[in-house]
């Protein structure tokens, strides 16, 4: 009679997905406190009715719970020479990222266990950092899971909302290990320097929790409401600024400089890395179009200004591109191997000049060396006398303190030293 009542009320077709979440939790490698909090969430679900809003929010925490890959690891590969293979096919350089990599997986192959370093790698845009995350996952054969904090500013995003607001979900770390379906996998926190805080809260605080060694084995989601171990998780940050990123989130992060890369890196990256993969999505082989080294150096020096190689592969496809078209239209290339002086009639007019050294053999003009987010220059320090009472000295330009200060000892020094 009572099962019949249940069926009249709409409870009978729930009872079968109850009995199956508690044979599932039966299996769970669950803590103690863990346990009795899923029981205890389990007959609260059994007593609310199926049409209750309730029901929604407490059937979606009991499943992200069994969900959850509770003391699930994928087997990390601590073969040193094929990560190390696995690294440089994917990434020309940035050697000290991959050494620091390598150390983690020599410790781990003696220790055996061990927390995963929480990594920050900083530098200009387009340098390969957030596409070295993935390669760090294939060589440790990780899963890898990737989340964006650009633009974040809620605080519930990382750690969760409580379940009395209808509609609550986990935050995006939980999310991300239900997505990877393992306790250990790459987590690549991408621009982490352009996280926002206001009034619903300070993501980056949340953040805190999240990258501590000595927290983080007991992270706490508002959602879950229980501790989860996320010390076997290897965090690997991104960032272009460390100037935005709060003081201690930055203490708490291995930080590595991946900086920008010179002519010959380049030319070697466009090789290996963009050029086929470039002639791959126009539908192009690699027999038919060839861009041989010297033309790729005139495409880095005349036509892109950067520190990465991004502006460098959209040159390279803006050739293939143009070569796609003759082909689709005449039905041959025009050209099968680009030259130099045929990049005139695929990119234009050269849109960057570079200075060069004419010795200092000029009185009145010095060559100055100068650092800039795309590379190294030259510029030209020119200075001109005129008539006129008393000795003034005026700087023109858009000149910074130290050029400034380094003017004015010039001119002491030729006033100290004028009588000889």
């Amino acid at each position: 009679q009572i099962k019949t009542i249940q069926d009249e009320l709409g409870r009978g077709g729930q009872e079968h997905e109850i009995q199956e979440m508690r044979e599932k939790g039966e299996q769970m490698k669950w803590n103690e406190e863990t346990k009795t909090m899923f029981l205890k969430e389990l007959v609260k679900l059994e007593r609310t009715h199926s049409q209750s809003p309730d029901y929604s929010v407490q059937l979606n925490y009991l499943q992200t719970m069994l969900n959850l890959p509770w003391g699930k690891y994928t087997m990390d590969n601590l073969n040193l020479k094929n990560a190390e293979k696995v690294l440089n096919k994917d990434h020309y350089g940035l050697e000290n990222v991959k050494e620091r990599i390598l150390e983690h997986l020599a410790v781990l192959k003696l220790k055996g266990d061990m927390k995963s370093p929480i990594i920050c790698l900083y530098g200009p845009p387009g340098v390969g950092k957030t596409s070295l995350g993935k390669s760090v996952a294939a060589s440790l054969k990780r899963k890898y899971i990737r989340i964006s904090l650009g633009g974040v500013h809620d605080e519930a995003e990382i750690r969760g909302h409580r379940r009395t607001y209808i509609g609550a979900m986990p935050g995006r770390i939980i999310k991300g290990l239900i997505r990877a379906g393992s306790s250990n996998p790459v987590f690549i926190l991408d621009e982490i320097d352009k996280i926002n805080s206001d009034h619903q809260g300070d993501p980056s605080s949340a953040l805190l929790e999240v990258l501590d060694p000595e927290q983080n084995h007991a992270f706490h989601d508002n959602f879950l409401d229980v501790d989860y171990d996320l010390s076997k998780v290897m965090f690997i940050a991104t960032a272009n600024n460390l100037n935005t990123i709060p003081p201690p989130l930055l203490d708490r992060m291995e930080l590595i400089e991946v900086s920008g890369y010179i002519t010959e890196e380049k030319v070697e990256i466009a090789r290996k890395h963009l050029v086929p993969k470039t002639l791959d999505a126009n539908g192009i082989t690699k027999t038919e179009i060839k861009i041989p080294r010297n033309t790729l150096e005139v495409i880095i020096d005349s036509y892109t200004r950067e520190s990465g190689v991004r502006e460098l592969e959209k040159r390279i496809g803006k050739i293939l591109r143009k070569s796609a078209r003759q082909y689709a239209t005449k039905g041959s290339f025009a050209k099968n191997e680009i030259k130099p002086e045929d990049l005139h009639d695929f990119l234009g007019i050269p849109e960057y000049v570079r200075d060069k050294y004419q010795g200092n053999e000029y009185a009145g003009v010095v060559t100055g060396l100068a650092w800039t987010a795309a590379g190294g220059e030259i510029l030209f320090v020119e200075t001109s006398l005129s008539k006129g009472k008393g000795g003034k000295l005026t700087l023109t330009g858009n000149l910074g303190n130290v050029m400034k200060e380094s003017a004015m000892l010039a001119l002491e020094y030729i006033k100290a030293h004028a009588w000889q």
